[in-house]
């Protein structure tokens, strides 16, 4: 356990390190989304590298890789897949859809419909789709990387709040410094040289470090100190919706997870406090009067404000 975490993670973050320079801390909280066994909302402008990591993600851990580029007239079964009646044998067929890969980039998610994007839910939520009736379970491990443009970008559609919830966290990559762009400027593109990634971990390896993460220690006062939190987000003044359970079971996964990369076997407030931007901001709603506030700025006063357990 301690050969893979101390080598193969740090491996991982500076073989991605190449393909997205100066970007280390973005590759670092896409694999703890990844080993909490969540899914990652990246919101950023085009152009930044979301499909880069995503490509790379699933090129490191050896694992299957599907795209669906959204659209406004992207339909759910473009997602999930369809049955198509085949002459020859006399019925109909499944044939699956791009979710059923370990490692899906749902790229411009807010560019689908409402109607489109709820077809990701069930996936999401539940790990498997119906289809007409019938259930199919999807791969393990199953990993969703959804990327959104900045909502007042034309002819998108906001998530609602529901769809928010499902995500673990919510990350941007942002631009690089001006040194790692010219370097990137150098060197041109490496998206051939990514394709060609060797798998560092294999699937079995993946599935056992997911189910190491799980056995990792959190305390009755860590617990409280988590508590803590979602009761301010529910009754403060400035919310007119709080964390959910599942915003609070984030929060506990997000933090063994980090406990686990920082070789402990057990979680102090600190691997809350490291990820709370990440996976607060947006399963909260502002009340109307205090929109002009950021939830970010608001949080991190909500953690400063809260009492940390000794």
């Amino acid at each position: 356990m301690e050969h893979v975490k101390n080598k193969k993670i740090k491996q991982i973050i500076d073989v991605l390190s190449q393909f997205l320079q100066g970007k280390e801390e973005a590759i670092k909280l896409s694999l703890i989304a990844f080993f909490s066994k969540g899914h990652l909302l990246i919101e950023d402008l085009p152009g930044l590298g979301k499909t880069t990591l995503s490509i790379g993600l699933a090129k490191v851990f050896g694992l299957d890789f599907g795209r669906i580029q959204c659209t406004s007239d992207l339909l759910p079964t473009d997602i999930t897949g369809l049955s198509i009646y085949n002459k020859a044998i006399g019925k109909f067929e499944f044939h699956p859809g791009p979710i059923f890969n370990n490692v899906v980039l749902v790229d411009e998610i807010n560019r689908a419909t409402p109607k489109t994007q709820s077809a990701l839910l069930e996936a999401m939520g539940e790990k498997q789709v119906t289809i007409e009736g019938q259930t199919y379970k999807l791969p393990k491990p199953f990993f969703i990387i959804a990327t959104q443009n900045p909502v007042e970008q034309f002819g998108t559609f906001p998530l609602p709040e529901s769809q928010m919830d499902r995500f673990l966290m919510k990350i941007s990559i942002g631009y690089p410094s001006r040194n790692a762009e010219k370097e990137i400027l150098q060197g041109g593109s490496k998206r051939e040289a990514l394709y060609k990634l060797s798998p560092i971990l294999d699937k079995h390896q993946v599935l056992f470090i997911q189910e190491e993460i799980e056995k990792v220690y959190i305390s009755d006062k860590v617990l409280d100190y988590i508590l803590d939190i979602a009761q301010f987000t529910r009754k403060e003044k400035f919310f007119s919706a709080g964390l959910s359970i599942r915003g609070t079971l984030a929060i506990v996964k997000t933090a063994k997870t980090n406990a686990y990369f920082n070789d402990r076997d057990y979680v102090i407030p600190k691997d809350i406090q490291d990820l709370a931007m990440y996976t607060i901001p947006h399963r909260i709603i502002l009340k109307e009067e205090y929109e002009n506030l950021e939830p970010e700025e608001v949080i991190k006063s909500l953690l400063e404000s809260i009492p940390i357990p000794a």
